[in-house]
């Protein structure tokens, strides 16, 4: 006599673990749609919207992104975000990279409290420096070819560093703690090897923080990129003025085309897009350190 083979009872998943997924579909779904709704609408004519509703379908074209790209000066607009963003990533990285390995590695006595300074400043709402860095902006004087003007107004080197005193304390927070998980026993086998400190920063801590860096390139590429508080606050030529501000080129005076605004706010997200998704896997992994133990 064979034993059957029994098959194993499906089991069904538990009541408050389908309630937890229906909660994050119904949440992603809030989350997307209004994207997928503004890249539906910038395939469509404006004419056609206006006499069928935007709840229809038909109408498509791609005379939107020709237009917003020309009418909202996408190409300078773009290459001013590019000369504002980078320096502006590269600089705050590398600084929190410096100050967080001295935070973490040497101890002495301010060691908190200069912790504590690089983050009071993501305390301070930036309405509240308007007045007197827009002074101490304007009396600086900057050579003729950094600076059209003559000081930090109307030149990019203003917002890159406003950039800068504003996301240093949270890269500088973010990296420190990441760098005092490094075990110490690989800088003591460096040190017996005879490397000095600029060598155990540049050859051992920076390619250990390469998840982390990735994850903060991200969000600072996109804080950044998306700042448009101190570029119109700095910068009063609108040739001169980043990605974010072209979509108000965009707006008419007595009627908004919103299938033309659409198109170019796929436009200006591109960036921000095709960044995340090349640097996802180092993004996610950065996100996760420390979750887990051994």
């Amino acid at each position: 006599m064979t034993d059957l083979a029994v098959r194993p009872a499906r089991v069904w998943p538990k009541p408050p673990r389908i309630v937890l997924h229906a909660f994050l579909v119904i949440v992603s779904l809030g989350w997307i749609f209004p994207i997928a709704w503004a890249i539906y609408n910038s395939f469509r004519d404006y004419s056609y919207t206006a006499q069928n509703g935007y709840v229809s379908f038909g109408g498509f074209t791609i005379k939107n992104y020709l237009n917003a790209w020309t009418q909202g000066d996408f190409g300078i607009h773009f290459w001013n975000s590019l000369v504002i963003t980078a320096p502006a990533v590269i600089v705050t990285l590398f600084l929190a990279c410096c100050v967080g390995f001295v935070l973490s590695r040497f101890s002495f006595r301010f060691n908190l409290s200069l912790l504590a300074i690089f983050l009071a400043a993501n305390l301070l709402p930036p309405q509240s420096l308007l007045i007197p860095v827009y002074r101490m902006f304007r009396s600086t004087e900057l050579p003729f070819w950094l600076s059209d003007s003559g000081s930090l107004l109307n030149s990019p080197i203003g917002v890159i560093l406003m950039n800068i005193a504003f996301q240093l304390g949270f890269c500088t927070f973010v990296l420190s703690n990441y760098m005092k998980t490094i075990p110490n026993e690989i800088y003591e086998s460096a040190r017996v090897d005879g490397a000095s400190v600029t060598r155990q920063f540049f050859q051992l801590t920076l390619p250990l923080c390469r998840p982390p860096l990735a994850a903060l390139a991200t969000l600072q590429v996109t804080w950044v990129y998306n700042e448009f508080f101190w570029a119109v606050v700095l910068i009063q030529r609108g040739d001169k003025l980043p990605i974010t501000s072209s979509l108000g080129n965009l707006q008419g005076q007595f009627f908004t085309d919103y299938n033309l605004l659409s198109a170019g706010s796929v436009l200006v997200m591109l960036p921000v897009l095709i960044i995340f998704f090349a640097l996802q896997k180092q993004f996610v992994s950065g996100l996760t350190l420390g979750a887990t133990k051994g």
